[in-house]
């Protein structure tokens, strides 16, 4: 028994990479840490898993309790097993995505003062601790697949938008330049996004009309 105990002794850990749309551009939000090792480096919240919850369980509350953010889509994308992610113990880490507009993100978020957060670019990631490059990484590459397979970007825009918005994020996440022309075709033909009738009174410029995703349409790819 205690061989037993010696050889399967290990942690689970969960981490999440929550994203959210600024002004153009795809943001992750990460912790400072406060503590050894790695002090003062930049990493994605998460918590170790006890005996007595699930990994979704303990994400939500990392997310509600920790972070001070309102529930949000949460999906399950990867589980890291590298014997050497951490210095002292073997942890395994279930790594997720978060989602979450900027509107409810502002009208929503609890202020944590024992907490240090910040959102970076997804071009401008921070020195991190233990393996969480990597993670982010792979978090990104993910959110590229599920932003083409499916129209997984409305939760991202729940509400009304431009269509050179939407372009914009499109092209930051996956990292290509579109021609705005066939752009606006593809959306508007193939019944993705419907017309509101009302114009964006503040964009830079003539007005630009805003849309919405419609609801009804399955989930497609548009690349």
């Amino acid at each position: 028994m205690s061989s037993l105990k010696e050889n399967y002794n290990l942690m689970i850990e969960t981490l999440i990479g929550i994203f959210t749309v600024d002004k153009g551009k795809i943001k992750i939000l990460m912790i400072r840490k406060k503590t050894e090792p790695y002090k003062g480096y930049w990493i994605l919240p998460g918590n170790l898993l006890n005996d007595k919850e699930t990994l979704e369980d303990n994400i939500t509350d990392v997310v509600c309790d920790k972070l001070g953010l309102p529930t949000m889509y949460i999906e399950q994308c990867h589980t890291f097993s590298n014997l050497n992610r951490h210095l002292d113990n073997r942890v395994l880490a279930t790594a997720f995505i978060g989602l979450i507009d900027n509107i409810t993100l502002i009208l929503k978020k609890q202020d944590k003062d024992d907490v240090e957060l910040e959102w970076f670019d997804i071009d401008s990631i921070p020195k991190t601790g233990y393996d969480h490059d990597k993670i982010i990484a792979k978090l990104i590459t993910y959110l590229k697949k599920r932003i083409i397979d499916s129209n997984i970007l409305k939760i991202l825009f729940p509400s009304d938008f431009t269509l050179p918005e939407l372009q914009n994020v499109y092209e930051h996440i996956l990292g290509i330049k579109l021609d705005r022309r066939n752009f606006r075709k593809k959306l508007i033909n193939l019944g993705y996004v419907t017309d509101t009738g009302d114009v964006n009174e503040g964009y830079m410029g003539r007005p630009a009309k805003l849309y919405r995703f419609n609801e009804e349409i399955e989930s497609r790819n548009l690349f």
